[in-house]
């Protein structure tokens, strides 16, 4: 058998050398003519020539090139949609059979997208053709048409001895299906779901079934406890989908894989009905993904027809490693297909010559990517803001200062046509509020609102109790998260008592002991939520030593002595999903949103605190109350934050969203807030040069996604836990090019004044250049410096770690010193305020 990929120095496990071209091993034909046939053209609509007009020369050389492999590198913005429904069409319109040709994308959207674009191509006047001309064309999702094939398929396959486990009529468990499966399971292993979370232990199947790990083979692999446990559960986990005749979304995936690896009769008559493949951001795709495409598509065979494969992507923007894709699919290509041709798309339709500067010259700092000249014929364009601010408050302000006036300005932006993108959802909450303040209509794209997310409302819901224990659905929400022993059969017993004596259902667990059928450890865990509260209000009183004195401390306490913290710390140790690990940066978040109003809290303005006329007059100042009413002044606020009264449905609302999700995205003026070491790039990236370049495309992916404005925005302090902590600045903004750029401090200005730049100093680039260069050589001299004073290995002492071993050092603003101690694991510290010494 051929292998479909090349062999690799660190073993050939990423593509397995499975044999895509796996007909031949069962004797079968490739099921392709050398002569597509040709239909008969009986409308206007199918002009070639027209078909062509208004593309770029690489576009319609993209369109055009019909027959062999062909990998298009489409930049951003350089009308890749545009080059794949003229790709199709074009093929229609030269005699392919639309029912030839398979097109594959990642969403439903996208795929609707293109199909109506096709059939508007083929149709222009609207006559209805089309119905005839597109019938059998499929354009859909990777998944969608899996389930298809399974659903068709299963019963071939399992006639040639390739048993798939499920019947045609199968059934597609949701989320929520196979989280419940997944709790049958644990119990039925006796394993604890406090230790085994069922989004764990689904997350690490998923990973398995993407790589085509099956369980059997889970079992083979295993060499510790934790992967004999998964592959365990793998194993009674499958049992039970296929017990009801069920798959998962990863399964229709590995079962499409395995009927085209594994049976000759498959194969054959997928690539007899598809003859041309073509793949959509093709830098997504994970292993299982790739391994199908191949498959269908087949290997080059000297003397035969190469495969018609065409594959469209971007290296630069390829952000989703950590949902499995593989950025060397579409780095390798050319290795798999030594006869592609290769047609760079580099012409940006969408953004400013400034704008696209700008991300050409930071993504030219990464080495794993396919090079390509990014322009534009776009003449002028505003120069990108890189504005210094003084903290998180002050930098929400001056974005919604920004938009305020795009708004009110000449051009007279919508509100909808402008966005705040940033690395991590935590960095929401500041914006939100800003936006909020100046009367600005905001919503929260592809992700929940921040006082909407789960762990943010167990934590409100903990507050909504201390501040009224008769609040019996905020008491109902907490009693048993985290789990803490108070099941649903001992709440349901308490709930009964509380509704027989007339008491709320905080007393009832007060008196848990004496309620009938409710056992002692479940009468013990709701004597703790008691206790909690009450040492958190002092019995009630608010008064005492032990009694929070500020809402930030209340608020922590809350977090960290509710176990909430604990709870989401283990989770993400467990699922290492960045989704997981931002629970705890949103708990951190609601402590610096606590701490930020009790600061901006003004007493005259609330009529609960306000003092009185009579005493106003005579120039007396409200007295800030007490914690009690500060609280549930605080939880006024946070309960009206839904309120979408403010939102204009002429002009829309101000996007929000994080990096990830704007990919594919576009907006006349964006702004990246948070470029600081350990936000953007995120902290995680210092442990690996692959992890620093996937967060530079993140950064390249927020770039282009402005069209006419962009502001990017690095604060001087952050809040970290209500306390403002010193940042530095992230290395990307010094890796773009001077000339492009208007930089302004505005770190050490006043709060509230906005300085137009019309009338601000601006650096010579020249001089900018000179200062930046002169930075990036004083950084390398101190990196220099600390490999001399603290040599990798070397042992250092640090006065409250102990000892340690240095294992790695990296450059930046301030350099970073990654040391494992004897004693606490770990640390990643930056020298400057390390307070390390040698330890000779």
């Amino acid at each position: 058998m051929d292998d479909i990929g090349p062999k690799r120095q660190e073993g050939a496990s990423h593509h397995d050398r499975v044999d895509a071209d796996a007909a031949h091993a069962h004797g079968v034909s490739e099921g392709r003519s050398t002569a597509p046939a040709r239909l008969a053209h009986a409308r206007g609509g199918l002009d070639g020539v027209a078909l062509l007009q208004g593309l770029t020369d690489p576009q319609r050389e993209a369109v055009t090139h019909t027959e062999g492999p062909l990998l298009v590198l489409a930049a951003a913005g350089s009308g890749k949609t545009r080059v794949i429904t003229r790709r199709i069409a074009h093929l229609i319109a030269g005699g392919v059979p639309p029912w030839r040709i398979l097109g594959l994308t990642f969403t439903n959207k996208a795929a609707a997208e293109m199909r109506e674009r096709v059939r508007e191509l083929l149709d222009p006047g609207g006559t209805g053709e089309p119905t005839r001309l597109t019938r059998g064309l499929t354009v859909s999702t990777f998944h969608a048409v899996c389930a298809r094939l399974v659903r068709r398929y299963a019963s071939l396959a399992s006639e040639e001895g390739v048993p798939i486990g499920v019947d045609s009529d199968f059934t597609i468990y949701d989320m929520s299906d196979q989280a419940s499966l997944m709790k049958r399971v644990i119990g039925e292993l006796d394993l604890s779901t406090s230790n085994w979370p069922p989004r764990t232990l689904l997350s690490a199947i998923s990973d398995l079934k993407n790589k085509l790990i099956e369980p059997d083979q889970a079992q083979g692999q295993a060499v510790d406890f934790y992967a004999r446990t998964i592959a365990k559960v793998y194993a009674s986990y499958q049992r039970g989908l296929r017990n009801a005749n069920a798959v998962d979304f990863d399964d229709l995936l590995l079962l499409t894989a395995k009927m085209l690896r594994t049976s000759g009769a498959v194969l054959a008559e997928c690539r007899a009905r598809w003859t041309h493949l073509l793949i959509d951001e093709y830098q997504d795709t994970n292993h299982a993904q790739f391994l199908i495409a191949a498959t269908l598509a087949g290997t080059e065979r000297k003397g035969e027809t190469l495969p018609n494969i065409c594959v469209v992507g971007d290296p630069d923007q390829a952000i989703y490693s950590w949902r499995g894709a593989d950025i060397r699919n579409i780095l390798e290509f050319e290795e798999h297909y030594p006869s592609a041709r290769v047609v760079a798309l580099g012409q940006n339709f969408r953004s400013t010559a400034p704008i696209l500067k700008t991300a050409d010259t930071l993504i030219r700092h990464n080495e794993r990517r396919k090079h390509k000249d990014l322009f534009t014929t776009r003449e002028g364009g505003e120069p990108v803001r890189v504005v210094l601010c003084r903290d998180e408050q002050h930098e929400a302000k001056l974005v919604a200062a920004w938009f305020r006036g795009l708004a009110d300005g000449d051009d007279g932006l919508a509100w909808r046509d402008m966005a705040v993108l940033y690395r991590t959802n935590a960095l929401s909450r500041a914006m939100e509020d800003a936006l909020r303040g100046a009367g600005i209509p905001y919503v929260i794209a592809r992700g929940t609102a921040f006082f909407d997310r789960e762990e943010i409302k167990h934590a409100i819901a903990y507050l909504r109790v201390v501040a009224n224990p008769a609040d019996d659905v905020s008491v109902n929400r907490i009693a048993n998260t985290p789990t803490r022993g108070l099941g649903k059969t001992s709440l349901d017993r308490l709930t009964d008592f509380a509704r027989r004596e007339g008491l709320p259902l905080f007393e009832a667990m007060r008196r848990a002991g004496q309620v009938e059928g409710v056992s002692p450890r479940a009468a013990g865990a709701a004597g703790e939520v008691v206790r909690l509260v009450e040492e958190w209000t002092g019995g009630g009183t608010f008064l005492g030593q032990e009694v929070p004195e500020t809402l930030a401390d209340l608020t922590e306490r809350v977090v960290r002595e509710s176990g909430l913290e604990s709870m989401y710390k283990a989770l993400a140790a467990k699922t290492q999903q960045e989704s997981d690990a931002e629970r705890l940066d949103n708990l951190d978040e609601l402590i610096n949103a606590a701490a930020a109003f009790e600061s901006e809290y003004d007493p005259a303005s609330d009529p609960v605190a306000f003092a009185g006329e009579d005493r106003a007059e005579e120039g007396e100042i409200a007295e800030a109350p007490p914690l009690l009413a500060l609280l549930r002044a605080y939880l006024e606020r946070v309960s009206l934050i839904a309120d979408a009264d403010t939102v204009d449905p002429a002009r829309g609302a101000v996007t929000l969203m994080t990096l990830h999700a704007a990919k594919g995205l576009e907006f006349p003026a964006a702004a990246i807030i948070g470029l600081e070491e350990g936000i953007l790039p995120h902290s995680r990236a210092a442990e690996s040069q692959d992890d620093l370049e996937e967060e530079r495309r993140l950064c390249f992916v927020g770039i282009t996604r402005a069209m006419q404005r962009l502001t990017m925005t690095t604060a001087k302090y952050r809040a970290h836990r209500g306390i403002a902590e010193r940042t530095i600045r992230s290395r990307f903004l010094e890796e773009l090019d001077p000339s492009a750029l208007s930089v302004v401090d505005e770190s050490d200005e006043d709060y509230n004044q906005w300085i137009d730049e019309s009338h601000a100093d601006v650096e010579d680039p020249d001089d900018r250049f000179a200062r930046v260069k002169a930075a990036t050589e004083a950084r390398s001299g101190k990196l220099a410096d600390a490999k001399r004073r603290y040599p990798i290995g070397s042992r250092v002492r640090h006065p409250q770690f102990g000892v340690g071993v240095v294992e790695s050092l990296t450059g930046g603003e301030s350099v970073r010193a990654k040391v494992r101690f004897y004693e606490v694991g770990t640390k990643t510290l930056i020298l400057d305020y390390a307070r390390l010494s040698a330890v000779r």
